[in-house]
């Protein structure tokens, strides 16, 4: 009979307490549970790499460095700040070294690549565990539900119009949009006028990926009730940003989670291949033209937003080709659409790396995303729930960062990435070398049974 008190983890699973939190533990956990004052602030884009940032520097130790092995997918996007700091000190050469752009340019390294390190590093150095960034964002997601039934209630009656730039961001310099609180409002969808809100972001679609984000990491939440809340939070919020891309990818990347549990999903891919190719010849279609008709009705959603993000991508390539190798470092052009103007680079992720990075930075940016995932893949493939999630999280990640810039979503949900460092150091052995966690665990078939089985309860 397995003896579940010898194991602290397992122990943990069905009667979870945050009990004793470290320093950096309570930190982040009341940052994120306190999200919707720091949002009503209008400090939140400038506070989350202050505090993450600062906490990297207060708890750095040189020993620690020297004894704790990283994984080569942080240095990766160590690598890509810094190689996003060299493109632009270039970029800013040529166009002169003035302190506004020198300004926004420190101010979006800090909230953007080098964030990312932070985050997916601290873990490593702190004690910060899963489980309390679990809690913490279970507990920020069931806080949806109440902020988009009060900002349905404003808008039914009318109150709070296009909303408004708190008195403190008011203090601070350079673009207000993004410190902007903004409530919900009617958007037409299919024609229809229908309720959109933004949340805690500037703009819907980065809610579609946060609340994405947010489910796999609330699949996790050990209390069932807390749990149930969370993840209609996660829900409700993804139907009312009307995230097109989202919805698409949300079901898809469920899709890839399961099959990590079934053995059929082999075969189910041959058979999804060939049931395809079956409709293609009853309908006398090619797989383009089969293709073409969903993605004609997905862009007729909202067409407007669909030709403005197709010149954009379009031009933002044209712009790359001019200076192909590392890019231009700074954004120097936008594309006139109607009455105003949308700055290169401000949507495809993808194709914003090229533009300013050039293809350096697009090799250095690809390696960081593969070696990220690649992490994940052994010990999910070997039974990790836990990476299972992370893994199925990442794609989604990487999906809809062609439709928004990562350096601009990546404030808006850091909590992952904490998260997902958080992982790695729980995976990883002493040698630092990422081994499963059946190894970790002590290999015994009972504890992955017992595993097994919790995985089940929480789908």
């Amino acid at each position: 009979m397995l003896n579940v008190t010898s194991n602290p983890t397992a122990s943990s699973v069905r009667d979870f307490k945050l009990g004793a939190l470290s320093f950096p533990e309570r930190v982040i956990y009341w940052t994120i549970v306190l999200t919707p004052l720091w949002w009503l602030s209008g400090l939140q884009t400038l506070l989350y790499p202050t505090i993450l940032v600062g906490l990297l520097v207060i708890t750095f130790d040189l020993n620690k460095l020297i004894r704790t092995s990283l994984p080569a997918s942080v240095w990766a996007w160590l690598a890509m700040a810094l190689v996003m700091a060299w493109t632009a000190i270039i970029g800013l050469g040529s166009t002169g070294f003035e302190f506004q752009k020198i300004a926004a340019f420190v101010v979006t390294f800090v909230k953007s690549y080098f964030l990312i390190f932070t985050c997916l590093s601290l873990p490593f150095w702190n004690q910060i565990r899963v489980r309390v960034v679990t809690r913490a964002v279970a507990w920020m997601t069931t806080g949806y539900l109440v902020t988009i039934a009060i900002e349905l209630a404003m808008l039914f009656v009318k109150i709070g119009g296009s909303g408004f730039i708190p008195p403190l961001a008011r203090l601070l310099p350079g673009d207000k949009l993004s410190l902007k609180v903004t409530f919900a409002a009617f958007q037409n969808f299919f024609g229809i006028p229908l309720p959109r809100t933004v949340l805690y972001t500037p703009d819907p679609p980065i809610v579609g990926v946060c609340t994405i984000l947010c489910f796999f990491i609330c699949l996790g939440e050990t209390d069932r009730r807390l749990r149930r809340w969370a993840l209609a939070g996660c829900l409700v919020s993804l139907l009312i940003s009307q995230s097109r891309l989202a919805w698409v990818t949300f079901p898809i990347v469920l899709l890839i989670m399961a099959c990590f549990r079934s053995r059929w999903a082999r075969q189910g891919s041959l058979w999804g291949a060939s049931f395809t190719s079956l409709v293609c010849a009853l309908l006398g279609l090619t797989l383009s033209q089969l293709i073409a008709k969903p993605m004609e009705i997905f862009n007729g959603a909202r067409a407007e937003s669909s030709k403005d993000r197709e010149l954009v991508v379009r031009k933002t390539l044209e712009a790359w080709q001019e200076s192909p190798w590392l890019g231009w470092g700074i954004i120097r052009g936008s594309v006139k659409w109607y009455t105003y103007d949308i700055a290169l680079g401000s949507f495809s992720t993808y194709a914003s790396v090229l533009y300013l990075h050039g293809i350096v930075g697009f090799v250095v940016f690809v390696a960081a995303l593969a070696l990220t995932l690649w992490n994940f893949w052994g010990p999910a493939v070997r039974g990790n729930p836990l990476c299972k999630r992370a893994f199925a999280s990442l794609v989604a990640l990487y999906v809809l960062c062609n439709a928004t810039p990562l350096t601009w979503m990546t404030v808006y949900f850091w909590f992952f990435f904490v998260w997902l460092g958080a992982i790695l150091s729980e995976i990883q052995p002493p040698d630092g070398s990422i081994t499963s966690w059946e190894q970790l665990a002590g290999d015994t078939e009972a504890r992955k049974n017992f595993y097994q089985i919790v995985d089940e309860n929480r789908w």
